[in-house]
């Protein structure tokens, strides 16, 4: 089995405990030498300054690759721009484009009146600038918003073709719903890299109420064994298990590159990083 190269997400802290919880799992997951890190906007654009923080932080003070997560939600093409000028005078190469969520409590997404209409404005304006490599999201199963997975798969070429180099994607449960996927956008005549994004199952009850939201399907099979891991408390023994064999199906099948949402707690991605044969590299640097 080829040892896959990874990147992690991470979540801006919305207080003194959560920085000291980013840091730690920052330094846990670092010594494996991700290709790339990022961090995430909250709905409705509610964590962007916070997002800024951490990446500013993050650029400066290690030597990891930082992606920072750029929304078009509650803001104007110009402030939006502005926040993308800012990263790269900070450094900062990679930005992860994406539409955003919407408020919480509001009817869906409307863009501002004077901001991006969509993603796809969003990444050709960053594609203009020649500033940044630029990343999208992807959803093997259908966007809880579209009218089909064949809207979804176009809407997704139209950000490829608009500058992006690759597309990061929502979790799913089995590694088949990847590959048919996968095989979706090559003959639609996405060349871009598709990355698989992996979320270790740390909540049950929390991923349950995630999947429900974006759409992504819980087979019986691994709900029934999480209903019997959570009566047992073996939860994260089932987490590791399952995470582990749908990345070893992923590799199997062609696989190079894994992604995985930590939560900012980086236990399981370890334990799932180690049984896949990947080893501590490197020592995080320059750490204030």
């Amino acid at each position: 089995m080829t040892t896959p190269s990874l990147s992690f997400e991470f979540f801006p802290p919305k207080s003194l405990e959560a920085s000291f919880r980013l840091w730690d799992c920052v330094n846990a997951l670092a010594p494996l030498a991700p290709e790339f890190v990022s961090v995430t906007y909250g709905a409705g654009g509610t964590t962007r300054k916070l997002t800024h923080e951490a990446v500013s932080t993050l650029q400066k003070t290690t030597d990891l690759k930082v992606a920072a997560h750029l929304t078009c939600v509650d803001a104007t093409r110009e402030e939006t721009l502005q926040i993308a000028d800012d990263y790269a005078k900070a450094g900062v190469t990679d930005i992860v484009a994406l539409r955003g969520d919407a408020p919480k409590g509001s009817d869906g997404f409307a863009p501002h009146e004077d901001g991006f209409e969509s993603s796809v404005e969003l990444i050709s304006a960053l594609s203009d600038s020649g500033q940044f490599n630029i990343r999208v999201g992807a959803y093997p199963e259908k966007h809880p918003e579209a009218a089909s997975h064949a809207q979804d798969i176009a809407f997704l070429k139209r950000k490829i073709d608009a500058g992006a180099s690759a597309a990061i994607t929502q979790f799913f449960f089995e590694a088949e719903t990847f590959f048919r996927f996968r095989d979706a956008c090559e003959k639609a005549g996405i060349d871009a890299d598709i990355i698989p994004g992996i979320l270790p199952v740390e909540n049950w009850k929390g991923v349950q109420k995630f999947a429900a939201s974006c759409g992504t399907a819980i087979p019986p099979v691994i709900a029934q064994a999480f209903e019997n891991a959570t009566r047992d408390g073996q939860t994260d023994l089932l987490a590791t298990a399952l995470a582990t064999e749908l990345c070893d199906d992923l590799l199997q099948g062609g696989v190079e590159h894994l992604h995985f949402y930590t939560l900012n707690k980086p236990e399981l991605t370890q334990d799932v990083a180690r049984a896949l044969g990947v080893v501590p590299k490197v020592r995080l640097q320059n750490v204030a």
